[in-house]
């Protein structure tokens, strides 16, 4: 093969082509064969699309765009329901605000344990920037003595330039090392501070269910906030060492030029007017890549969205046999995010082609042009000497490697502005989630309210946007549950019942009835605190110590994480039941007060299970019922708690309930446990209510 190739070769050239000619026709061919066929499938595509288009029918057509239309439409209702109302995430003055605050978290003291880390990653930093001097200059003057054919002296340089390598390679190592330690302990910081916010007055209920302005706290509270810690702890090496490298390679340039007595003002002056030039087309040229990403990030939710919506309501579209729609309105979703990603693609093809030849092409040119101006301008007389020889070399190979860990470090800075737009909006997604954690802390809220709440003919006090003010009072005091002119009011501002007074003192068991909807849940949520009062009074017992003051059950009780032990005790710890001096024997003799002492004999208390899949549903509300019994509270908040019970247990329960003295507030549907009442609320679903005493048959 060498052989034929070599003749086709003399016998291109005898014809009167060169082989240089020849070569550019064959690099030629190559890239234009490559970008046919990249270019050929989509190509193909379109025309498929066109010709299937065209015969298409025009009422298919119109239907194909009105579906595209919904698809659009669903898209904008999204992206506005999951939109802040606050100020965008930029670099501007709020961005550079909520970064202080974050970092006052982060750092609490100028003596602290952050501090010493960022110490000693800034001693590393500027470490690795003299190493590389010092590799850099070390590598110029053996390339030096290899000109001067000195063996020796290159031999010993060679043995230096080795020893430094461990020191060289450790300092990389305790950058990286101490940069993840660093984003721990910022992410623990902010883990902490965001931990004690969330557990706080019951933010953790309250802005998930009386606030609208943050739908996804768990993952602002883990992936969030570990991504800002860490792209804070990259960014501050990703700036710091670069400005390390430039400061420090311009004043070893700045030596060399001298020692080879040059100009020391025209390279630099030459690379900053280059790179301006460079910098300032890029910024005027650049796509609006900002507008593209949040665009595809809305159509990407979107596809999200009807994943998530598929997974939640698989049973009824099961049932409904609606997997054609749900499939067609998913490959819609699809088409138009690649649709999208398609152009972000193709405005990012020119975009980095230019920025490469900038970047890699003129700077390295500039470069080379700095470089070779000391060399250049030098006399004749000390271009011929033998030492000037080996002296140019030295200074062009240290010169060299200095001016490429320069262009490095300019690369380095001018893409960390991706990296600080990315930090803004982890930054504003931060503190934005410490923001509304405060807010609900304290009692203020926003959330999307219903269409006209607004009636004066109410007795609510209304703010300048239309919405309710929070003017009740509670108090604590007495040993009675006193309603006075209280309105139940929904989260969203929907008013169910304009006001109610009801006074419940000690042994007058209640039991609450009228149709779903009508504020009976609503009325246990308002004396639990859980909602808050827009006027009226409150007045609940204090709590006393070791014994709570109401106790709520719902119909679907709550199975922690733990024993069995846990699941009575709960929201008690065991140090808890230790130091009320609770035995094992009295939790027995209260799971046979519910009819659950084979739990018992089965399992230890000590065993730990998913308790949540293990009970059945009427084990876990006897389980509920245990831990009224364990907490034995003045009142008790029945949610049709027993519904899955039956109904001898459950007579059993309500009797143990009265006879140790804790007061009933039940809603239920079953006209068994009227007996056990002495007094009705009745709602009747249109803002009316009726509080009487019990008729006896």
């Amino acid at each position: 093969m060498p052989a034929v190739a070599s003749r086709f070769l003399n016998e291109l050239e005898r014809r009167g082509i060169s082989r240089q000619t020849f070569s550019c026709f064959v690099v030629g061919l190559a890239v234009g064969t490559y970008v046919v066929k990249i270019v050929a499938p989509p190509l193909r595509e379109r025309l498929k699309t066109s010709r299937s288009s065209s015969s298409l029918s025009s009422d298919n057509n119109n239907i194909i765009l009105t579906e595209e239309k919904t698809i659009i439409e669903a898209e904008k209702l999204l992206a506005e329901r999951n939109a802040i109302k606050t100020v965008q995430p930029g670099l501007n003055k709020e961005f550079i605000i909520q970064l202080i605050q974050l970092v006052r978290i982060m750092i609490p003291r100028p003596v602290c344990r952050e501090t010493a880390l960022l110490a000693a990653h800034t001693v590393c930093l500027v470490s690795r920037t003299f190493l590389s001097f010092i590799v850099a200059s070390m590598e110029g003057r053996m390339v030096k003595f290899i000109v001067q054919h000195d063996i020796r002296n290159f031999s010993k340089m060679l043995l230096q330039w080795l020893g430094i390598a461990l020191p060289a390679t450790f300092v990389n190592s305790m950058i990286r090392y101490l940069e993840n330690r660093l984003a721990l302990s910022f992410r623990t910081r902010l883990v902490s501070h965001a931990y004690r916010l969330y557990f706080s007055n019951q933010v953790y209920y309250r802005c998930s269910n009386l606030d609208s302005r943050i739908e996804n706290a768990d993952q602002r509270l883990t992936d969030d906030i570990a991504t800002f810690a860490s792209s804070v702890a990259h960014l501050y090496s990703h700036l710091t060492k670069p400005c390390f490298d430039l400061l420090l390679i311009g004043l070893a340039m700045a030596r060399s030029s001298q020692r080879m007595k040059a100009s020391v003002v025209s390279g630099p002056l030459l690379a900053f007017v280059v790179i301006s030039i460079t910098a300032s087309i890029l910024r005027i040229v650049s796509p609006k890549f900002g507008q593209l990403v949040s665009e595809e990030a809305h159509r990407y939710g979107y596809l999200r969205h009807i994943h998530s919506r598929i997974i939640t309501n698989a049973e009824e579209i099961a049932f409904y046999r609606g997997h054609r729609v749900e499939l067609q309105q998913l490959r819609e979703a699809y088409e138009r995010l690649t649709r999208h990603m398609n152009v972000i693609f193709e405005q990012r093809l020119w975009f980095v082609m230019l920025e490469q030849f900038f970047m890699k092409y003129v700077w390295s040119g500039t470069g080379m042009v700095m470089v070779s101006l000391p060399i250049l301008t030098t006399s004749k007389k000390s271009r011929e000497n033998a030492n000037g020889i080996s002296d140019r070399t030295q200074y062009l190979t240290t010169a060299r490697n200095l001016l490429i860990s320069g262009a490095d470090a300019i690369e380095r800075l001018m893409s960390s502005y991706k990296e600080i737009v990315a930090l803004a909006g982890y930054t504003h997604r931060v503190a934005d989630m410490f923001h509304v954690f405060e807010d609900t802390r304290k009692g203020v809220y926003s959330k999307t309210t219903v269409t006209e709440c607004k009636n004066h003919a109410l007795p609510l006090e209304y703010g300048p946007d239309d919405k309710p003010i929070v003017a009740g009072r509670i108090i604590l005091e007495g040993a009675s549950i006193v309603v006075t002119k209280v309105p139940v009011v929904t989260p969203n501002c929907d008013i169910i019942v304009p006001s109610l007074t009801v006074t419940i003192h000690p042994g007058m068991h209640v039991l609450i009835t009228g149709p779903n909807g009508c504020g009976k849940s609503s009325l246990f949520r308002i004396l639990s605190g859980l909602w808050p009062i827009y006027g009226g009074e409150l007045r609940i017992p204090p709590p006393r110590a070791d014994k709570p003051c109401m106790f709520y059950i719902p119909q679907r009780p709550y199975m922690s994480i733990g024993s069995l032990r846990d699941q009575i005790i709960y929201p008690d710890t065991r140090q808890d039941m230790l130091r009320k001096k609770v035995s094992e024997q009295v939790l027995r003799d209260i799971l046979k007060m519910v009819a659950l002492e084979h739990i018992a004999q089965r399992d230890n208390f000590d065993e730990v299970r998913d308790w949540k899949d293990i009970l059945s549903g009427g084990e876990k509300q006897r389980m509920a019922i245990a831990r009224l019994f364990y907490h034995r509270p003045q009142y008790a908040l029945l949610d049709e708690c027993t519904s899955a019970v039956s109904i001898d247990v459950e007579s059993s329960i309500y009797e143990l309930a009265k006879s140790i003295g804790i007061t009933l507030l039940t809603i239920t549907h079953r006209p068994t446990l009227r007996r056990f009442h002495t007094h009705i609320l009745e709602f009747d679903g249109q803002g009316g209510w009726n509080f009487k005493p019990m008729m006896t048959s």
